[in-house]
């Protein structure tokens, strides 16, 4: 999975104005050749969230930053075990921006592009601080094995899993998520918007939220960027 180096936060000043300036206040480059650790935390675990079959590392062999974008390469390793928790067969990677980079209302835009494959499940999603689903979380851009789509959605304390708020996104076969294309989520204190590349593909209110339980995305919230292995979601698609 690649990231170019476009991923960035951009956070209005205020929102009631619609002439409001919109100003970058995070901005990701990727530049160097190595993970900027004052920005990104690299996550090490390899408990069996969602019935994956990864662990996730911290290794500059699976995080790749090289010429101003983030590849995130898995490989496999049956056996492998950190922390004795559980044995993985594959190894891959997971950052996040927690009590780094965080931020309530904006817009978080990632440019990128997906190898797809069947199994994989690569993401760029958002989570507010806080115990989940409790705190919400808000997928900007899922897909799992099938090129030729990608999904929003949004989970909270009686709507997670399975959630009733989702949105899958039909790409056309000559420019499906292997190609490079710019997801966006737009998050403001009545309204959650989506799009991709420009173009709104998902809208949900804090009406329709409502309808099945409490809106619970006015709090502090981070980014972050993994691939996964196997799990639950992946294997809907292949039944």
């Amino acid at each position: 999975m690649k990231f170019l180096s476009t991923l960035f936060v951009m956070l209005c000043c205020a929102m009631s104005s619609s002439a409001q300036k919109a100003d970058t206040l995070f901005f990701e480059s990727f530049s160097g050749n190595k993970l900027n650790r004052a920005v990104w935390n690299v996550e090490v675990n390899n408990r069996a969230d969602n019935n994956e079959q990864q662990a996730y590392a911290d290794t500059a062999s699976i995080i790749i930053i090289d010429e101003g974008q983030l590849t995130v390469k898995p490989i496999y390793h049956p056996g492998f075990s950190q922390n004795r928790v559980k044995l993985n067969d594959f190894v891959s990677g997971r950052i996040n921006t927690r009590n780094k980079y965080e931020f309530m209302y904006g817009n978080v835009t990632a440019r990128m592009r997906v190898t797809a494959g069947e199994g994989l499940w690569p993401a760029v999603w958002v989570l507010g601080k806080g115990k989940w689903p409790d705190a919400g979380e808000i997928d900007i851009m899922e897909t799992v094995g099938d090129p030729t789509w990608a999904s929003n959605a949004i989970h909270g304390p009686t709507y997670f899993g399975n959630t009733p708020l989702i949105q899958r996104n039909v790409l056309s076969t000559n420019n499906d998520v292997s190609k490079w294309h710019t997801y966006s989520c737009n998050i403001q204190p009545t309204e959650i918007t989506f799009s991709i590349d420009g173009k709104v593909t998902y809208k949900v209110t804090k009406a329709m939220v409502e309808k099945f339980g409490t809106w619970v995305f006015d709090n502090q919230k981070y980014i972050l960027l993994n691939l996964a292995l196997g799990g639950g979601y992946p294997r809907e698609f292949l039944r």
